[in-house]
């Protein structure tokens, strides 16, 4: 693809989320791409997905995989990513029904000891047992943003508005 198509294609995405969605969008791109190289293949796709006790078939994530690249690779870049995330937050509607589940199964995963809250450290270890290593100033910048009522913990209520 020339330059020029590239910032078209680059630009008009973007414009279509936040500066905070934008960064944290990075950030999850970013968790993904574990080689550093600006694109995350099927196998890092992969990889993450069993992390994070998802099993998906290969020819399954191979489909994934190519509509989700611009070009039906099995390789999507940044722009990739972001324009599969917009498809994704426009089938909201009609995954709201399963999504409450969803969140609540999820949030259990983080919440180690039950006790309704998710603490810096559950954060942390929850995240080494997935696989995905994230650093102390990502889990402290994790926790500030999503807790709302600065008790220094995240409840059900934040963790679903962090997420949604």
């Amino acid at each position: 693809m020339n330059k020029s198509k590239e910032a078209r294609r680059s630009s008009s995405i973007k414009e279509q989320f936040t500066e905070k969605e934008l960064k944290d969008l990075r950030t999850a791109f970013e968790l993904c791409d574990r080689n550093r190289d600006g694109e995350v293949t099927r196998g890092e796709f992969k990889i993450m997905l069993n992390n994070l006790g998802i099993d998906l078939k290969d020819d399954v994530l191979k489909e994934l995989m190519n509509n989700a690249s611009h070009d039906g690779s099995e390789v999507i870049d940044e722009n990739d990513f972001l324009n599969w995330v917009k498809q994704i937050q426009n089938l909201r509607p009609v995954l709201k029904a399963d999504s409450c589940e969803d969140l609540l199964a999820a949030f259990k995963v983080f919440d180690l000891n039950k006790d309704g809250y998710i603490t810096k450290d559950e954060l942390k270890t929850a995240m080494e047992t997935i696989g995905e290593v994230a650093t102390d100033d990502q889990i402290d910048d994790f926790i500030v943003k999503a807790d709302r009522d600065k008790d220094g913990k995240i409840n059900y209520e934040e963790f679903v508005k962090m997420l949604s």
